[in-house]
Formats: C-alpha cells, structure tokens, sequence
C-alpha cells in the first residue's frame, strides 16, 4: 500500500535529522583533532620557550646540561640575546688589541666588599679577553659595579659580575669577539674565570665575567662555548660564602641577585 503524503514527510523528516546527526558528529572529530593539534602545539611552544628561557637569562652568558635543561629553571649567563655575526665580523678600534695580552700573564686581586679574590689572566690561551680585562682593569671601570646574578644550581654555580647598570645589561658600544679558549667537554671547574656574553654570539662578549664557584655545567649554543680567561688563585671561599647565604627575598628558583649585594671595591692587574 502507498504511503500517505503524512508518511512520507515523516520519514524525510528522519532521514533529514539523522544526516543533521551525522553532520555534526564530523564536525565534532574535525574539532577535535583541531583542538588536539592546538594543544600540542601550545605544549611545544612552552617547551621551546623554557628552552630558551634557559639559555638567556643570563646578561652575559651560561646555562647548564641544559640544565638538564629546564629542570633547575635557570639561564644563561649571557647578556640579552643578538644575531649571530658573521665570520668577517670584526672589533670596533675601541677594543684593545690581543697583542698587548698575547702571551702574558696577568695577575692580581678582585676586591669584594664580602673579601678578596686573588685572581690570574692567561694571555696565551685568550689574549683578546685577557686585553680586555686588563684594560679595563687599568682603567678602574669596576670600581663601585655590582656582582648582580648568582646560581645556585647543583651543577651550575657562578657569581656574575660587570653591569654598569646593575641588571645585567651590557654595553652595545662594547662588545667584542671572538670566543677564546672554551671547554670542549662544557665543563667549567671551580675556580675558572669566564667571559658572559649575549646568546649565540661569538661577538657579544662585554665587560661582564662570571666566576664559577663550583664545577659547572654549561652547554655550548650555537656561537659556542664561553672564554675562559683565567682563574682564582685564592679567596674563591669568599665566593662560596655569598653563594652559602642564598638569593634575595623574592628570587625564585636558583638563579638571581645574591641575598646580600655584592659590590666591586677594585680590580688590579699587573
């Protein structure tokens, strides 16, 4: 028997609901699949980004095992991040010349208002970090200027000194290369005396150092290592000391301003 007009717009009417159905559960697994696309995106940018958080924070220069890399949520001690230069790249005229280091060795005392470092500059392994230094030194420039970073990480611990401003900023009038005498295990020991600089930049050292107060850590970025140029020959437990008391009130983690501040009174070389 033929079905009745009433039927027949019944049965359209279900047919038309059950493709309405299946509409919107494609839509749905398309939302889906977007929603997880996004969310794995996002988790990736988060990962990148306390990557290179890692390798940044510094103003000047080292992170490390990438700190098993984002584990001890520190940086590098680096100044702020610049384009890699290229290998033509040269010093301004007002950089000394590796000349006047080239060969020598410097040695002297880093006087804290903590205590007083008894300190050596190899001009042999880094003549144009160790022309750098000496200059600088030669000129006072450190006098009254902050150690401003601390880490204190199990396998990263610097002191970190030579911002005119205090923040970690670097001079852009200043900046010189290229790396000298960098670690090809990334193993810093106790003692060591190292050039901070800005990320991937074999030209963005300054006038900031570190100085590693236990054996660190620090993996090499794309510019390379850190310049070692020299190391402490006496006093390193008063670096030990600043680092025994801890960060400021209010510094998370392991990495920032040492809990008492630290001043530059001299740095003589000779």
């Amino acid at each position: 028997m033929a079905a009745s007009p009433r039927e027949t717009r019944e049965a359209k009417r279900r047919i038309q609901q059950m493709e309405a159905k299946r509409e919107l559960r494609r839509d749905q697994e398309k939302r889906r699949k977007r929603d997880n696309l996004v969310a794995g995106s996002a988790a990736a940018a988060a990962v990148v980004l306390a990557v290179v958080l890692q390798l940044t924070v510094f103003a000047g220069n080292p992170t490390e095992e990438e700190f098993a890399a984002a584990e001890a949520g520190l940086a590098t001690p680096s100044a702020a991040p610049s384009a890699t230069p290229t290998a033509a790249q040269t010093n301004a005229a007002n950089i000394p010349k590796p000349a006047t280091a080239a060969g020598k060795t410097f040695t002297g005392s880093l006087k804290l208002n903590s205590g007083t470092l008894g300190v050596q500059l190899d001009g042999t392994k880094a003549p144009q970090a160790a022309a750098v230094f000496k200059s600088l030194a030669d000129q006072n420039y450190y006098k009254g200027v902050s150690c401003h970073r601390l880490t204190t990480a199990e396998n990263f611990g610097v002191l970190q000194c030579g911002s005119k401003t205090g923040d970690g900023q670097g001079d852009p009038n200043y900046t010189w290369g290229p790396l000298e005498n960098t670690p090809a295990d990334n193993k810093y020991p106790a003692g060591t005396i190292a050039v901070a600089r800005t990320g991937n930049n074999a030209y963005g050292n300054g006038t900031q150092f570190f100085i590693v107060y236990k054996d660190t850590v620090i993996p090499a970025d794309s510019a390379g290592g850190y310049t070692i140029v020299g190391k402490v020959t006496s006093g390193l437990d008063v670096v030990t000391k600043i680092a025994a008391a801890g960060l400021k009130a209010g510094e998370s983690g392991t990495d920032g301003a040492p809990a008492e501040a630290v001043r530059i009174d001299s740095f003589s070389l000779k």
